[in-house]
C-alpha cells in the first residue's frame, strides 16, 4: 500500500515532464492573416502595415491573403474552415464579421465560429439629410 503512492506521483511526474517537453513555441511556422477584400484598399493596407509588426514580434512571416467576393463571406468562411491553431486570423470590419450573418444565409454562424483578438480601430458612421429637412434627430 505505502508504494501505491510513490508509483503514482512518479507516473504523474513523467506524465508531466512529457507534456513540457513535447510543447512547442508560437509561432512555429508562418501566420497568414485573410483579408477578406481585394488589395489595395484600407483594410488590406492596414493587415500589411499590422503583418509587418508582428513579423517583427513573433519572427516569423506574417502573410497576407486577399479572398474577395460576396461581401466578405469568402474570405471569413475561408477563415472559418482553417485549422483553430492560431496559424490562420482574419482581419476585417464590422459588415464582414457581424452584418453579413444578418443579411444573408451563410455555412457558418459568426457567433459561434469565431472569436474577437482585439478591434484595431473605429469608424464613425453618420446619417445625413439635406440642411432643409425638417428632422433634427432620428
Amino acid at each position: 500500500m505505502r508504494r501505491l503512492p510513490t508509483v503514482m506521483g512518479a507516473i504523474l511526474l513523467t506524465l508531466g515532464w512529457l507534456g513540457i517537453a513535447a510543447a512547442q513555441n508560437y509561432p512555429a511556422r508562418p501566420v497568414t492573416m485573410i483579408v477578406p477584400f481585394p488589395a489595395g484598399g484600407a483594410t488590406d493596407t492596414l493587415a500589411r502595415f499590422l503583418g509587418e509588426r508582428m513579423r517583427a514580434i513573433l519572427g516569423q512571416p506574417v502573410i497576407i491573403e486577399n479572398v474577395a467576393g460576396a461581401a466578405g463571406s469568402l474570405g471569413v468562411g475561408r477563415a472559418v474552415r482553417s485549422p483553430a491553431d492560431g496559424y490562420t486570423l482574419s482581419i476585417g470590419t464590422s459588415t464582414t464579421h457581424m452584418l453579413t450573418g444578418g443579411l444573408y444565409a451563410l455555412q457558418f454562424d459568426l457567433l459561434k465560429d469565431l472569436e474577437p483578438v482585439i478591434q484595431i480601430g473605429s469608424e464613425p458612421l453618420l446619417i445625413v439629410g439635406k440642411k432643409s429637412l425638417p428632422a433634427d434627430d432620428l
